[in-house]
């Protein structure tokens, strides 16, 4: 492969046919809870201006500092691929009046986001999530409700091999003050930090316990706490969160040194990681800040986004979902131009019945398109040749008994539909 010419670009994948029947499992078991929560869908542009991002997501964050693929356009805009899904989501809700709908407002959505990350098992440059979206509502209850749906995808995707982490990160004043205790505790303690922690700690320290340099964890995991920092409102808020999740008997584990990627991320955070890899499958939280930085209007708003491409791979690897094949498979043969010209004619009227069908118009060879048919385990063939074709009928053979007969193409509809 290394002599083509043509490749695709780095940290991209081709998805076939044999993967996307697991991403149309994905997708299926994720629009049945959204329709089951009164999630409406959207989809908003792969490209949008790339200051949303940046005022959205925080121009201090590792996505956009050295994430986003950019352009700008011959009339001077500057545009970018979608790195997630939350900021055009809530652009989308101000831009189309849904502040003007009953609220609050579910959303959903399915898609692929790019971020040029370094490529690794589970993570791609272009990549596909899943989100949900609650907007217009700051009760502490939708944030569990939002984690409970995420839970409720998994289970019915049978993962089970999962741990709920959960924290706060107060809102923009409390947080403020456990930053700079955090600061001071750091800058301490700086020689022993990383590269990128030591620049983090200027612009983004709460990036830092993030952080999986060994080093870095170990000096970390004597910081300050942000539990001790909240405020009543917010220690009320996520005391009430944790309290119901104890109420619906989910599981988890309070994790004071979780935070999100993502500047706009206020209250509770969440992480539903896989325990083998310790990678994240659906992650989300609360982010009442980000309605006010998008379009000056105060807006509240909770939600949570899964990992397509990781939640595919343990489906695969744990033999969790196996595609169905489609029998009986129909396979029509055809032998000369007459035969060839009914053979198509006959895949028509069998399509036109909902029936599929199985064809190789394109090979003469009638040994040829018996081996494509024994391929693909087919358990009918019709045969189509010069003289039936002129008889106006088919030869029906049945490839598990060997067993054939004659049908007339008037009655060869009718005939496959008892069968199938």
């Amino acid at each position: 492969m290394g002599d083509l010419k043509f490749q695709r670009p780095k940290g991209m994948h081709d998805i076939l046919w044999q993967d996307w029947e697991y991403f149309q499992r994905v997708f299926n078991v994720v629009s049945h809870f959204a329709k089951l929560n009164n999630f409406e869908r959207i989809e908003t542009p792969i490209l949008e201006k790339k200051e949303l991002f940046e005022r959205g997501i925080g121009t201090a964050t590792e996505i956009v500092e050295k994430e986003m693929y950019c352009l700008k356009t011959k009339g001077g805009d500057e545009l970018c691929l979608r790195p997630e899904g939350t900021a055009p989501v809530v652009r989308a809700y101000f831009e189309n009046g849904l502040l003007e709908l009953p609220q609050p407002v579910k959303l959903w959505y399915f898609g692929p986001f790019f971020r040029h990350e370094s490529p690794q098992a589970g993570r791609y440059r272009q990549f596909w999530q899943f989100g949900f979206e609650i907007l217009g509502e700051k009760d502490y209850i939708l944030d569990a409700q939002i984690i409970s749906i995420s839970l409720e995808i998994l289970k019915e995707l049978k993962i089970g091999d999962f741990i709920l982490k959960i924290n706060s990160i107060g809102n923009t004043c409390c947080r403020g003050y456990y930053k700079k205790s955090l600061v001071y505790y750091l800058k301490k303690r700086q020689a022993g930090l990383c590269q990128n922690c030591k620049a983090r700690l200027e612009k983004n320290p709460l990036r830092i316990l993030d952080c999986k340099d060994e080093k870095c964890k170990q000096i970390v995991f004597q910081a300050p706490q942000i539990l001790d920092y909240l405020c009543e409102e917010c220690k009320n808020h996520f005391f009430k969160v944790l309290d119901t999740l104890e109420f619906l008997e989910i599981p988890f584990e309070l994790d004071p040194f979780l935070v999100r990627g993502l500047d706009y991320y206020t209250n509770t955070v969440f992480e539903i990681q896989s325990k083998e890899t310790n990678l994240a499958l659906i992650s989300g939280g609360r982010y009442n800040g980000l309605g006010k930085i998008i379009a000056n209007r105060d807006l509240p708003g909770v939600g949570a986004a899964g990992g397509v491409e990781r939640i595919v791979e343990i489906l695969k690897e744990k033999k969790l979902f196996v595609p169905k094949e489609k029998f009986p498979k129909i396979f029509v043969a055809q032998i000369g131009e007459l035969g060839k010209k009914w053979a198509l004619k006959i895949c028509q009227q069998l399509r036109e019945n909902k029936i599929e069908v199985f064809e190789s118009l394109g090979k003469d060879s009638l040994k040829a398109q018996l081996r494509l048919a024994d391929k693909i385990k087919a358990k009918y063939v019709i045969l189509i040749g010069q003289k039936e074709a002129l008889e106006k009928m088919a030869i029906l053979k049945d490839m598990e008994t060997g067993k054939q007969k004659e049908i007339k193409f008037e009655k060869l509809i009718k005939e496959i539909k008892k069968l199938v």
